[in-house]
């Protein structure tokens, strides 16, 4: 009898030790499983490579600002810098210009291809007509033996200028270079009359194997430079050195704002202010822009890309708390903050 009651104690303790090895495993693992995130957290916190990662992160973001704390970047007193600005259009460097603004031109001689005299005065006087309406210039053609201002001719390969320029190249037959234009005060614009010139939109004709060229567009382009701008590098203006190529026909703001920087901005009529107060600003923006462009302040860039005004912090508390306080954490369960003023 004594036997078997010591077997039956000997079984509890080896079942209550079997009970208590699995209790503390379990203990074991759902510890481990409580203190690992935070080591992992702790771990890639503590990694250099990580924290040389958050660092060309924050660099790349914010370029103006190296070397500031991570909270000054993510604050709200530091908006994003914009990227530089730069003028698009570009003007001599020795500012070369015109001291007066009743230009005179003259033909000296005329394509031999396709187009006719008459239509070649026709698409000048328009190549001209768009820089009179935009600029405070006129422009009349006078004959061949008066003096004038500008000197216009079409010519061959090797003719007068492009032996001795450095800046005008000779020109190559059809296609390649169309024409080319001295600064102010010389005036003078040269045309490739190899090249088949047209009235209308440069095009291919298949019918006779060659490119056909708009005058207008040319014309154009190269008046621009008899002014005084060089090429610009907005694409999208007519001054821009493959405007043939992207097909941009029209004086943009570009040209407008180089013309106003050389020439100055003035108004060209004494009944400027009276149109402005009776909003003819706004209501006839092209006209105003041509003959009264500083009552409208038409003159000067605006500052681009514009950036939204920096909103002014939100209002925070802070509470500072004493050290040595006790924070419980569970494991498995959304921490939920005590509502109430922060």
């Amino acid at each position: 009898m004594d036997q078997v009651e010591e077997l039956s104690a000997n079984r509890r303790k080896s079942f209550l030790a079997v009970d208590k090895k699995k209790s503390n495993g379990c203990r074991t693992i759902v510890g481990f499983l409580c203190i690992f995130p935070v080591v992992a957290l702790l771990a890639i916190a503590g990694d250099p490579a990580g924290a040389a990662v958050q660092k060309s992160q924050e660099d790349a973001t914010s370029p103006g600002l190296r070397g500031a704390s991570a909270s000054a970047l993510h604050s709200p007193a530091f908006p994003p810098r914009p990227p530089a600005r730069r003028k698009r259009y570009t003007i001599t460097p020795g500012h070369l210009k015109w001291d007066h603004f009743n230009l005179t031109y003259k033909i000296l001689s005329f394509p031999r291809n396709l187009i006719n005299a008459r239509d070649t005065r026709k698409g000048l006087a328009a190549a001209f007509r768009m820089w009179s309406e935009v600029s405070p210039f006129s422009f009349r053609e006078v004959p061949r033996h008066v003096a004038s201002d500008l000197k216009i001719g079409f010519y061959s390969i090797n003719h007068t200028d492009c032996l001795e320029s450095l800046i005008h190249h000779c020109f190559d037959g059809t296609t390649g270079e169309l024409a080319h234009a001295f600064f102010p005060p010389n005036g003078e614009i040269h045309f490739d009359d190899h090249e088949y010139w047209i009235l209308g939109n440069t095009r291919f004709s298949w019918k006779k194997g060659v490119w056909l060229t708009d005058l207008v567009h040319v014309a154009a382009h190269e008046i621009g430079h008899a002014l005084g701008l060089m090429h610009s590098l907005n694409p999208n203006a007519l001054m821009h050195i493959n405007a043939t190529l992207t097909g941009k026909k029209t004086i943009s703001q570009d040209e407008v704002w180089g013309i106003h920087r050389l020439y100055g901005c003035k108004d060209r009529l004494f009944m400027c202010p009276s149109w402005a107060q009776k909003g003819f600003c706004e209501k006839r923006r092209k006209l105003m822009k041509k003959h009264c462009p500083s009552t409208c302040d038409f003159c000067y860039e605006f500052p681009f890309p514009t950036v939204p005004p920096t909103l002014p912090p939100p209002r925070t508390k802070t509470k500072t708390v004493s050290e040595g306080r006790n924070v419980t954490f569970r494991c498995g369960q959304k921490i939920i903050h005590k509502k109430g003023k922060v």
